[in-house]
């Protein structure tokens, strides 16, 4: 296990190229695959690439601010002693990336986004307290930990099934009109085979990251001084606009407020200038959450300009998000162009594919499959559900599998390839100071895990008849 995973590494830093790279190559490769399936010229697609570059810019926006309330309330002193309190429980480097592994998941698992920078931040606080863990393998276990996202609390495919917003004309949207009602959280989220798969991917990940730490030779040690926070200093207040800029009363008084719509947001059932708030789980969307890390990490910070320094020094890691969205965009909108009224789109031809090979035992797994490969392409989970739901729902309704189970699959199959697709753990190397090619080879190693257990999963979900209407 250790020389597999050793050869991964090898191969994901010899070969994987920058992430703004990796960007630029699948721009030109969809630019010439999706000309044929879209029945476009090269004029038309550039046009398509061109025009969609910006599609995503209001989502970039949130992504941005994702990165950077999220590391700065994880850089709160608050949680920065809770992470440094969890990674002592680690004794020996196999102990530090399995630990890593497993919270990361459950982070992710209550919230991607906030799991994504906590995933990080562990693996960073691990380093500092033990001298002989491998440095990459730790923010790798951390990003792995991102691969069950999709499948938890704040998925948007099973949030967006159960939206009652999402109700358009009669059907919930992107289901081709094939989902008539919405879908409760207790058959996706919660249902108990998810949660099965979850916990054994998570496990597994955990014990084969434990047993394949690379040998001391071999391993890639930081120097814990080089991970210390460089902590700023606040000299005494002394004009009145530095009373003001420390005054944690100001803090106080914007977090409150903050509080106050977050109880009443989610879980308090009333209406309040016509609109009716007490969501519950059905409110976690990205603004929502940007929202919480927002509030949470000015109250944890305490003064307006100790927040003002940290969302500063957050910054520095939404720059790979600000440079290759735009590019994701565009890659996006090649994926979903189709030239004329009658033509298709690449998107389409790979989904439409493997729905042409699919029974009712196999639709499951097939659709996991092809929405692994779609996400490579299409990296936004929104996207791609904007792409496959509303070819895949209805084929799914039509072979008799329920809609749930449907949803799910396209869910877990794009979550699975985040692992090897650069695109989602900017943030996390933003926080941790490392390169694409420096986890990439390691997170090959979750994404067979993921890839053994969905496919084992999802085939006996339809062999068992789990799936069927």
């Amino acid at each position: 296990m250790k020389k597999f995973t050793a050869g991964c590494v090898k191969v994901m830093s010899k070969w994987l190229p920058d992430a703004f790279i990796f960007a630029v190559i699948l721009t030109i490769i969809v630019f010439i695959a999706a000309m044929p399936a879209a029945g476009a010229n090269p004029l038309q697609m550039a046009m398509a690439w061109g025009d969609g570059v910006w599609g995503l810019l209001a989502f970039s926006m949130q992504m941005a601010l994702v990165v950077v309330t999220g590391t700065a309330f994880a850089t709160a002193p608050i949680i920065k002693k809770a992470l440094d309190a969890i990674a002592k429980l680690a004794k020996t480097p196999a102990q530090g990336v399995a630990l890593v592994v497993i919270v990361s998941g459950i982070a992710n698992f209550l919230n991607w986004g906030f799991g994504l920078i906590v995933g990080a931040l562990l693996g960073r606080a691990v380093a500092r307290q033990m001298k002989n863990v491998d440095y990459r393998m730790l923010i790798a276990a951390g990003y792995s930990g991102f691969v069950i996202w999709h499948a938890g609390m704040s998925g948007s495919i099973p949030l967006n099934l159960n939206t009652p917003g999402q109700i358009v004309d009669g059907a919930v949207a992107n289901t081709g009109g094939a989902v008539t009602e919405l879908i409760p959280t207790t058959e996706t989220i919660f249902s108990v085979w998810n949660l099965i798969m979850l916990v054994a991917v998570i496990v597994i990940t955990a014990v084969l990251f434990a047993i394949s730490h690379p040998k001391a030779e071999d391993t890639f040690v930081v120097d814990p001084a080089l991970l210390q926070d460089e902590e700023r200093e606040y000299p005494a207040p002394v004009t009145p606009a530095e009373k003001i800029e420390n005054s944690p009363i100001l803090a106080w008084i914007v977090g409150l407020c903050g509080l106050v719509w977050i109880v009443v947001f989610f879980f308090l059932k009333m209406e309040v200038n016509g609109v009716t708030y007490g969501k519950g789980l059905n409110g976690l969307n990205l603004n929502s959450v940007n929202f919480i890390f927002l509030i949470l990490g000015l109250l944890g910070h305490g003064t307006p300009i100790r927040y003002v320094h940290a969302v500063i020094d957050a910054a520095k890691g939404a720059a790979g998000v600000i440079l290759q969205f735009p590019f994701y965009a565009g890659i996006q909108a090649m994926m979903v162009f189709k030239a004329g009224s009658t033509g298709t789109s690449l998107a389409a031809v790979i989904s439409e594919f493997f729905v042409s090979i699919s029974n009712t035992i196999t639709f499951p797994l097939w659709t996991f499959l092809a929405a692994g490969i779609v996400n490579f392409f299409v990296p936004s989970g929104g996207g791609q559900w904007s792409v496959q739901g509303p070819i895949m729902m209805p084929a799914g309704l039509a072979l008799g599998v329920k809609p749930a189970v449907t949803g799910m699959a396209i869910a877990w199959g794009d979550q699975w390839t985040n692992m090897i697709q650069p695109f989602w753990a900017l943030p996390a190397l933003g926080a941790a100071g490392l390169g694409a090619k420096d986890i990439m080879g390691y997170c090959v190693l979750t994404l067979l895990v993921m890839g053994v257990v969905a496919c084992v999963g999802f085939l006996l979900v339809g062999a068992l008849g789990i799936s069927a209407i």
